[in-house]
């Protein structure tokens, strides 16, 4: 028969199982209660003397030991100073003590660690970040004003500025357009100097000028002039406008400007023998005239229909907005490759021209203003403009399967062109301008709301969310256009490389980026004219996802334009070739450099609640226009 253990059969399954050491104390716990003798001890008057002692010493130990955690504070211990013995507790208290449980304390931070306290850390932190983007905000503003100043000193009631030279050029009529292109940026900065300037030039010489001027062309001159000036009337305080300024003539100076200009191009509507205009205008006998060749950009016709349609509710005269919507109306029942159209059309025919399908120039803001105008009367799907909506909808269901594609070796989305149709090759080419792309798929998902609010109110469907994916990624390749570059400024092309289509030593300069061989630049792309489609992109997608990231591309992309393109005395130029330093300028500042590229970036570093986007929508040369500003 077997010796029996020492312990019990489940203390050893206990700890076998989890393979524990257990203590010395244990073991001797465990055999004292397990022994035949354990109680013999207790029965002699030595165990019993060793029993009270002890007792005896346990309870001495409790009422002569003085914690080590006792400890006070210098202010705890000046603030006790009259109570001497506050600290020393009474053996009754000492006992209590020893069968409380200690508490729970935090663990402590290391002497060089940050800790905050309720939040305000955190505070601080916020509050530091949001001086540093008011800074970079009037670092914006600051580019401005050297803009303007350049342009005031040397090109005053030109069309645009000639920073080099230090002449001014008309390229675009005659009608002053710099001074109406940065009229609004100026007021939205709140600079009443140059809007006082710009406001008493526009008061004295555009009249004049808008019954004496030859040429103009209709999309151009809608989009410069007759946006700035509609957007300076609201902005002003006209009908129920913002009234941001006191400085400058009353507002109905410019309605009733806007309306002169606009009684005059309207020639190239009623002229043409179709809904579609000519495209071009001679303002002094109100005459329209086709572009030679016959042929109207699609993106020209129906990028009018904001301008008109505003006009029409702040005048109460209904024919603007009659005549820029035929031009939709009639779109609307051609033929279309899966919602997307060629860029030619013609205003004899009334049929598109050509199978060109791009997204870039002359084919752009046609599918911008699809969705703008519908935002325009409220988004509303029953709407008399809700064709629009579902227009736009299927175009990007065909930009998302027939121009989407990947770079290699990185992964890059871009947007492609069908130069020859849906049945033709598919070229890796996206021009500049096809960034707009990337702030309307954003300004569609979300209707002006934020990412969050759309998502709270459950408006966001699968469509949308794809949209937004296109959006971000799309953002992301238009970022990497400008960091690839030598200079840190975009091409007006790129092409990029696929597994069909490479071409060596055509990089952007800039060995030191991630996407060196994504992006392939042309010796004859590589120009760069202040273009603001980018910005304009970063400025919608932070409003929309409040992602500081966009703001940070639109800085590096800021910077960039001030180190490179500022002149001295004035102004700023465009560049002919980013991928080399220092770059050659070219002689010219293009009137969207105020009008739209700085108040872009001015407004991405600027507070949400400053021309929100669900009570405005920006027409393509970025004047902002009230949404249903009737209703």
């Amino acid at each position: 028969m077997s010796n029996s253990l020492p312990y019990s059969k489940k203390d050893v399954d206990y700890d076998n199982a989890k393979f524990r050491h257990r203590s010395f104390s244990k073991v001797i716990a465990q055999s004292f209660l397990v022994s035949n003798r354990k109680w013999d001890c207790f029965s002699c008057s030595t165990g019993k003397f060793l029993l009270l002692l002890l007792i005896f010493g346990v309870a001495y130990l409790m009422l002569t030991h003085t914690s080590p955690i006792d400890v006070v504070s210098k202010d705890q211990t000046i603030g006790n100073s009259n109570n001497e013995g506050i600290n020393i507790t009474n053996g009754a208290g000492r006992l209590k003590k020893l069968w409380r449980r200690a508490p729970r304390l935090p663990p402590r931070l290391p002497p060089d660690a940050k800790g905050t306290n309720n939040g305000i850390g955190h505070a601080i932190e916020n509050r530091d970040v949001r001086s540093m983007w008011i800074t970079r905000k009037q670092k914006v503003k600051d580019a401005f004003i050297h803009a303007w100043s350049g342009y005031k000193k040397y090109a005053m009631g030109y069309d645009e500025l000639m920073p080099l030279s230090h002449h001014g050029t008309d390229g675009l009529g005659g009608l002053g357009a710099t001074v109406v292109d940065a009229l609004d940026t100026a007021m939205i900065m709140g600079i009443d100097e140059v809007v006082a300037e710009a406001g008493t030039w526009i008061e004295e010489n555009l009249s004049n000028r808008i019954s004496n001027k030859g040429q103009v062309n209709l999309f151009e001159t809608t989009i410069r002039v007759l946006g700035g000036l509609l957007s300076a009337y609201h902005l002003s305080g006209g009908e129920k406008g913002m009234n941001t300024t006191h400085a400058g003539p009353k507002p109905t100076v410019y309605l009733e400007t806007a309306k002169n200009l606009a009684d005059r191009l309207l020639s190239a509507f009623t002229a043409s023998p179709t809904a579609i205009p000519f495209s071009d205008v001679i303002l002094h006998d109100s005459s329209g005239r086709a572009a030679p060749g016959g042929l109207s950009s699609t993106a020209e016709v129906s990028t009018l229909q904001l301008e008109f349609n505003y006009l029409s509710s702040v005048s109460g005269d209904q024919k603007y907005s009659l005549e820029a919507m035929k031009v939709m109306d009639h779109i609307k029942t051609l033929p279309k490759t899966e919602g997307l159209v060629p860029i030619y059309i013609s205003p004899h025919s009334g049929q598109f021209s050509g199978e060109n399908i791009r997204l870039g120039s002359r084919g752009d803001s046609y599918y911008e203003y699809l969705l703008k105008v519908w935002l325009q009367s409220g988004a509303s799907r029953d709407s008399n403009t809700s064709y629009l909506y579902d227009m736009y909808r299927e175009a990007m269901n065909g930009v998302r399967h027939l121009l989407v594609r990947k770079t290699i070796p990185n992964g890059l989305v871009f947007i492609g062109e069908l130069p020859y149709g849906s049945n033709g090759d598919f070229s890796p080419k996206m021009d500049h301008l096809v960034c707009f792309l990337s702030g309307t798929l954003a300004l569609g998902a979300t209707k002006g709301l934020t990412k969050e609010q759309a998502m709270k109110n459950n408006m966001l469907n699968f469509e949308d969310l794809e949209n937004m994916k296109l959006a971000e990624d799309l953002a992301k390749t238009c970022f990497e256009m400008y960091s690839v570059t030598s200079t840190g400024l975009a091409p007006e092309i790129a092409y990029f490389h696929t597994e069909d289509y490479s071409e060596q030593d055509l990089d952007g300069g800039n060995k030191s980026s991630e996407y060196v061989n994504d992006i392939i630049i042309k010796p004859s792309d590589r120009h760069n004219l202040l273009r603001p489609e980018t910005v304009e992109s970063l400025f919608v997608l932070y409003r929309i996802t409040d992602d500081p990231k966009y703001r940070e591309w639109g800085w590096q992309i800021f910077e960039a334009f001030e180190k490179y393109t500022k002149v001295d005395t004035g102004g700023y130029c465009s560049l002919d070739d980013v991928t080399t330093i220092p770059p050659n300028k070219r002689d010219k500042m293009e009137t969207f450099f105020l009008g739209e590229t700085l108040k872009y970036l001015y407004l991405l570093f600027e507070d949400s609640s400053v021309i929100p986007l669900d009570k405005f929508v920006f027409n393509t040369e970025a004047h902002p226009i009230p949404i249903n500003l009737k209703s």
